[in-house]
């Protein structure tokens, strides 16, 4: 391999919505891919140096945060470099000459069944099957060639394994986007960073965390995501993964963090990149 190509490390199968990301956010850059089956083998190649960088899901509009994303990202210490945003279009796909009524199982990542309730709530007789992604689900259609058999997944994975949309758009929400993270062992910033990522903890005292949130409104820094996650071995006590708009050279900003950080048990920044401001458009 070329010392300029970039070994990616992708969740999914070709043709998957973190392929699209992928494709997308590194469009006119070398970049070799290899396809993963779970996130934690995206996040272990990036952390062990067998790839430059990783794409995982981490957010989605209809169903919230990929948890167990937060967490590995964190437990292999990983950095975040970048972000796209794509949009979400969930379509039942069957061998070619099936039919609506001749499916019996379907198989999906569970994010497609949990995006598509309304429409399996119609179908409460069909076998719903959780699958590594769904782009493996409809790659595995293909390949069992059984017509009582379907797949959640985009239309590039339709294309791709050679099925038919048995039914368009059957995701509930029509704008529904998932958020993506491109992560890579080391922070990496530019002149176009305009978002922060940052996890902390805080002491597990009463308006712990109200007074350490005061510090982005004081600060003027614009907060657009807050998770908790629970931490391991500590009963009802939180990390807390943070979304803030701005830059770590702006001065007030890295003032405002220092207060912070002056205050938390765990203060971690996970990078500062650019934002996807058309990703939601």
């Amino acid at each position: 391999m070329s010392g300029d190509t970039l070994a990616v490390a992708c969740f999914g199968q070709p043709g998957s919505y973190s392929d699209q990301a992928m494709q997308s956010y590194f469009a006119g850059r070398a970049a070799a891919a290899s396809y993963c089956d779970h996130f934690e083998d995206v996040t272990a190649a990036v952390a062990e140096g067998r790839a430059r960088y990783g794409v995982v899901p981490i957010e989605n509009s209809s169903t919230g945060g990929i948890t167990e994303v937060y967490d590995l990202i964190r437990r292999y210490d990983c950095a975040v470099v970048g972000e796209k945003c794509i949009r979400i279009e969930h379509h039942l796909l069957g061998l070619p000459g099936a039919r609506l009524e001749d499916i019996r199982t379907v198989y999906s990542h569970p994010q497609g069944f949990a995006q598509s309730g309304d429409f399996f709530r119609a179908h409460p007789g069909w076998e719903k099957v959780p699958y590594f992604s769904t782009s493996k689900s409809a790659e595995k259609v293909a390949a069992d060639g059984r017509k009582d058999e379907a797949a959640v997944a985009g239309r590039l994975a339709a294309d791709l394994y050679g099925l038919s949309v048995l039914a368009p758009s059957i995701q509930t929400n029509r704008r529904n986007f998932t958020r993506f993270f491109i992560i890579a062992p080391s922070m990496e910033t530019d002149e176009a960073a305009d978002k922060i990522t940052l996890i902390i903890a805080v002491h597990h005292t009463p308006g712990a965390l109200y007074h350490v949130l005061g510090y982005f409104f004081y600060g003027g820094m614009n907060m657009t995501h807050l998770e908790s996650r629970p931490m391991d071995g500590h009963p009802f006590e939180y990390f807390f993964h943070i979304d803030v708009m701005g830059r770590l050279d702006d001065p007030s900003n890295a003032h405002t963090l220092a207060g912070l950080a002056s205050m938390c048990p765990y203060f971690r920044i996970l990078g500062n990149y650019a934002s996807d401001k058309g990703g939601v458009l």
